[in-house]
C-alpha cells in the first residue's frame, strides 16, 4: 500500500507510442474532397505536419480498395525497423460510413487504433440496392457498382471487434442514411460518442474533431478538445 492509500501492486498505465502515420477513408460515392476529409487533412497539415497522411480515392471494388490501402501500409512498414509488426504502434485510421467499415477491417487485420464516423455496419446488405451505375458526390465521375462487390464486402466483415478498446465510434442519432441504434449496438464495447441530432455527414464534425484525434493520439497534449 502506498502512503496515499493506492495499491502499490497496481501496474502503471501503459503509454502508447505517438503515431507517425494517419489513414483517412471516405465513404460510398464520396472522395478525399468530402468536408470531413478536408477538415482532417487541413488540421494535420497545420498542426501535425510531422505525421504522414494518406487519404486516397478508393476504387469501387472493396477488394481493390483494401488492396490499395494495405499496399501503402506495407510500403510504410518496409521503411522502419520491425516491418509490419510495427504498424499497430505507428499507424492510426479514421473512416466515415463505408470508410468506417473499412477502418474496422484494418483495425482487426493490423491491430490499428481507429475512429469510425457513422460507420456502415452491414454494407453488403445495404449496398445491394445500389448495384448499377452510380455518380460520385464530388464531381461528375460515374462508376459501376458490380454485383460481386457485395460478396467482397461480406469477405471483409468481422463478427465483432477483437479489441474494442482500440476503437472509437462517433454516431449521430440524426443519421438519415444508417440506423444509429445498429451502429451503437455493433460498437457497444468500444468508446462511443453519441451525437444528439446531426446527420449522416456529421455536419458538425468540427465539434468532434478534437475528441477523434485525441483518441488516436494525435491531439496536442493538454490542448482543449476543439478544432
Amino acid at each position: 500500500m502506498n502512503p496515499d492509500g493506492s495499491d502499490a501492486t497496481k501496474a502503471p498505465p501503459v503509454m502508447r507510442p505517438a503515431p507517425t502515420h494517419l489513414v483517412y477513408l471516405h465513404g460510398f460515392r464520396s472522395s478525399p474532397q468530402s468536408a470531413k476529409a478536408r477538415q482532417v487533412m487541413a488540421w494535420m497539415a497545420r498542426e501535425r505536419a510531422d505525421v504522414q497522411c494518406f487519404c486516397p480515392q478508393l476504387p469501387p471494388s472493396p477488394r481493390q480498395a483494401m488492396a490499395l490501402v494495405e499496399d501503402r501500409l506495407l510500403q510504410w512498414a518496409r521503411a522502419w525497423e520491425g516491418g509490419p509488426a510495427g504498424l499497430a504502434a505507428r499507424v492510426v485510421v479514421m473512416g466515415s460510413s463505408l470508410g468506417g467499415f473499412y477502418a474496422t477491417h484494418l483495425a482487426e487485420r493490423f491491430g490499428l487504433r481507429a475512429v469510425l464516423l457513422n460507420p456502415a455496419v452491414d454494407p453488403a446488405r445495404d449496398l445491394a440496392a445500389y448495384i448499377g451505375e452510380q455518380r460520385q458526390w464530388h464531381g461528375d465521375e460515374r462508376f459501376f457498382f458490380e454485383p460481386h462487390y457485395v460478396d467482397e464486402l461480406r469477405a471483409l466483415t468481422h463478427p465483432a471487434c477483437s479489441a474494442p478498446d482500440r476503437v472509437m465510434a462517433i454516431i449521430a442519432t440524426g443519421d438519415e442514411v444508417l440506423d444509429w441504434n445498429e451502429m451503437r449496438d455493433r460498437y457497444r464495447d468500444s468508446q462511443l460518442r453519441i451525437v444528439t441530432g446531426s446527420d449522416h455527414a456529421l455536419s458538425d464534425f468540427a465539434e468532434h474533431l478534437g475528441a477523434a484525434l485525441d483518441f488516436l493520439g494525435l491531439w496536442p497534449a493538454g490542448a482543449p478538445l476543439t478544432s
